[in-house]
Protein backbone atom coordinates (compact mmCIF):
# COMPACT_ATOMS: atom_id res chain seq x y z
CA UNK A 1 0.00 0.00 0.00
CA UNK A 2 1.36 3.34 -0.98
CA UNK A 3 1.43 6.03 1.79
CA UNK A 4 0.80 9.41 1.32
CA UNK A 5 3.59 11.70 2.40
CA UNK A 6 3.24 15.69 2.81
CA UNK A 7 4.73 18.42 4.43
CA UNK A 8 3.58 20.74 6.47
CA UNK A 9 4.04 23.97 8.56
CA UNK A 10 5.11 23.26 12.70
CA UNK A 11 2.76 24.14 14.66
CA UNK A 12 2.43 24.38 18.46
CA UNK A 13 0.50 20.81 18.54
CA UNK A 14 3.64 19.05 17.39
CA UNK A 15 5.74 19.50 20.98
CA UNK A 16 4.95 16.06 22.32
CA UNK A 17 6.01 14.79 19.12
CA UNK A 18 8.87 16.59 19.14
CA UNK A 19 9.95 15.54 22.49
CA UNK A 20 8.93 11.76 21.96
CA UNK A 21 10.54 11.37 18.59
CA UNK A 22 13.97 13.38 19.88
CA UNK A 23 14.45 10.94 23.08
CA UNK A 24 14.73 8.16 20.89
CA UNK A 25 17.92 7.30 20.59
CA UNK A 26 17.54 5.52 17.24
CA UNK A 27 16.29 8.36 16.00
CA UNK A 28 18.84 10.75 17.52
CA UNK A 29 22.23 8.39 16.87
CA UNK A 30 22.95 10.45 13.80
CA UNK A 31 21.40 13.90 14.55
CA UNK A 32 23.34 17.23 14.85
CA UNK A 33 24.76 18.07 18.48
CA UNK A 34 23.04 21.04 18.86
CA UNK A 35 19.71 19.07 19.68
CA UNK A 36 19.63 18.92 23.27
CA UNK A 37 19.41 15.50 25.20
CA UNK A 38 17.47 14.75 27.01
CA UNK A 39 15.04 16.94 24.91
CA UNK A 40 12.97 18.40 27.23
CA UNK A 41 9.08 20.55 26.52
CA UNK A 42 10.78 23.70 26.95
CA UNK A 43 13.48 22.92 24.05
CA UNK A 44 10.35 21.52 21.83
CA UNK A 45 8.64 25.09 23.12
CA UNK A 46 11.22 27.15 22.05
CA UNK A 47 12.09 25.36 18.95
CA UNK A 48 8.37 25.69 17.22
CA UNK A 49 8.23 29.48 18.78
CA UNK A 50 11.73 30.57 18.24
CA UNK A 51 14.66 28.14 16.45
CA UNK A 52 12.81 26.61 13.63
CA UNK A 53 12.44 29.78 12.27
CA UNK A 54 15.17 31.44 13.02
CA UNK A 55 16.66 31.81 9.32
CA UNK A 56 15.74 28.49 8.52
CA UNK A 57 12.85 26.51 6.47
CA UNK A 58 11.52 23.75 8.74
CA UNK A 59 8.13 21.22 7.92
CA UNK A 60 6.68 18.65 9.96
CA UNK A 61 6.66 15.03 7.81
CA UNK A 62 3.10 13.50 7.49
CA UNK A 63 2.34 10.27 6.78
CA UNK A 64 -1.20 9.48 6.19
CA UNK A 65 -1.85 12.63 7.94
CA UNK A 66 0.07 11.32 10.86
CA UNK A 67 3.21 13.69 11.88
CA UNK A 68 6.13 11.00 11.73
CA UNK A 69 9.40 13.66 11.16
CA UNK A 70 10.63 17.10 10.31
CA UNK A 71 12.62 18.47 7.46
CA UNK A 72 14.59 21.98 7.18
CA UNK A 73 16.99 23.91 5.70
CA UNK A 74 18.93 26.53 7.24
CA UNK A 75 19.37 29.49 4.76
CA UNK A 76 22.40 31.35 3.74
CA UNK A 77 22.65 34.17 5.71
CA UNK A 78 21.66 37.51 3.86
CA UNK A 79 25.23 39.14 3.75
CA UNK A 80 26.76 35.83 2.53
CA UNK A 81 27.75 35.38 -1.07
CA UNK A 82 26.90 31.46 -0.89
CA UNK A 83 23.55 30.44 -2.14
CA UNK A 84 23.63 26.90 -0.63
CA UNK A 85 21.51 25.79 2.44
CA UNK A 86 22.46 22.14 4.34
CA UNK A 87 19.07 20.33 4.64
CA UNK A 88 18.69 18.18 7.49
CA UNK A 89 15.79 15.76 8.42
CA UNK A 90 14.55 12.76 10.81
CA UNK A 91 11.65 10.43 11.06
CA UNK A 92 10.50 8.53 13.85
CA UNK A 93 11.53 4.89 14.00
CA UNK A 94 8.12 3.09 13.68
CA UNK A 95 8.09 4.72 10.40
CA UNK A 96 11.51 4.04 8.90
CA UNK A 97 11.37 1.17 6.01
CA UNK A 98 8.48 2.92 4.31
CA UNK A 99 10.39 5.01 2.02
CA UNK A 100 8.79 8.40 4.22
CA UNK A 101 12.39 10.50 4.04
CA UNK A 102 13.01 9.92 0.31
CA UNK A 103 9.50 11.40 -0.41
CA UNK A 104 9.74 14.48 2.08
CA UNK A 105 13.09 15.17 0.65
CA UNK A 106 12.04 15.00 -2.64
CA UNK A 107 8.85 17.70 -2.01
CA UNK A 108 11.01 19.68 0.58
CA UNK A 109 13.63 19.96 -2.67
CA UNK A 110 11.19 21.34 -5.04
CA UNK A 111 9.88 23.75 -2.19
CA UNK A 112 13.14 24.77 -1.11
CA UNK A 113 14.10 25.58 -5.47
CA UNK A 114 10.77 27.00 -5.86
CA UNK A 115 10.32 29.45 -2.73
CA UNK A 116 13.58 30.60 -1.85
CA UNK A 117 17.05 31.73 -3.78
CA UNK A 118 18.95 28.34 -2.82
CA UNK A 119 20.48 27.17 -5.85
CA UNK A 120 22.59 24.56 -3.93
CA UNK A 121 21.22 21.68 -1.01
CA UNK A 122 23.55 20.25 1.14
CA UNK A 123 23.18 17.16 3.04
CA UNK A 124 26.78 16.06 5.37
CA UNK A 125 25.45 12.14 6.14
CA UNK A 126 27.47 9.98 8.80
CA UNK A 127 28.73 6.63 7.22
CA UNK A 128 27.40 4.57 9.59
CA UNK A 129 23.70 6.20 8.50
CA UNK A 130 23.81 3.72 5.33
CA UNK A 131 19.54 4.79 5.11
CA UNK A 132 20.21 8.13 4.93
CA UNK A 133 22.63 7.43 2.01
CA UNK A 134 20.26 5.73 0.12
CA UNK A 135 17.84 8.42 0.68
CA UNK A 136 20.13 10.93 -0.81
CA UNK A 137 20.64 8.63 -3.25
CA UNK A 138 17.33 8.46 -4.21
CA UNK A 139 16.55 12.02 -3.97
CA UNK A 140 19.00 12.31 -7.07
CA UNK A 141 21.39 14.27 -4.61
CA UNK A 142 25.00 13.10 -6.17
CA UNK A 143 27.92 12.45 -3.51
CA UNK A 144 30.61 15.05 -3.43
CA UNK A 145 33.55 14.38 -0.90
CA UNK A 146 33.89 12.17 1.62
CA UNK A 147 35.26 14.08 5.11
CA UNK A 148 37.45 11.56 6.88
CA UNK A 149 36.86 11.29 10.43
CA UNK A 150 34.52 14.99 10.71
CA UNK A 151 31.37 13.59 12.13
CA UNK A 152 30.97 13.10 16.17
CA UNK A 153 28.44 10.73 17.20
CA UNK A 154 28.26 9.30 20.87
CA UNK A 155 31.78 10.02 21.19
CA UNK A 156 32.96 8.34 18.33
CA UNK A 157 34.54 10.01 14.73
CA UNK A 158 33.26 8.55 11.08
CA UNK A 159 33.52 9.57 8.08
CA UNK A 160 31.10 12.20 6.39
CA UNK A 161 29.69 11.83 3.19
CA UNK A 162 28.63 15.13 1.61
CA UNK A 163 25.92 15.02 -0.91
CA UNK A 164 24.98 17.83 -3.18
CA UNK A 165 21.74 18.74 -5.41
CA UNK A 166 21.84 21.53 -7.74
CA UNK A 167 18.65 23.86 -8.98
CA UNK A 168 18.67 22.65 -12.04
CA UNK A 169 19.17 19.15 -11.67
CA UNK A 170 16.58 18.77 -8.73
CA UNK A 171 14.19 21.25 -11.46
CA UNK A 172 13.94 18.50 -14.03
CA UNK A 173 13.74 15.75 -11.66
CA UNK A 174 10.44 16.97 -11.71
Amino acid sequence: MKHVVTLRKLKKTDQAYLVRHLNDAKVTQYLSARIPQPYTQQDASWWLEIGCEQNAINRAIEIDGQFCGVIGAYLPESNLLSTAAEIGYWVGHEFWGMGVATQAVMLFTKLIFNDSDVVELINPVSSPNKASIRVMEKAGFKLKLVSEKTAKHQQRLFDEHVYVLNRPAALGAF
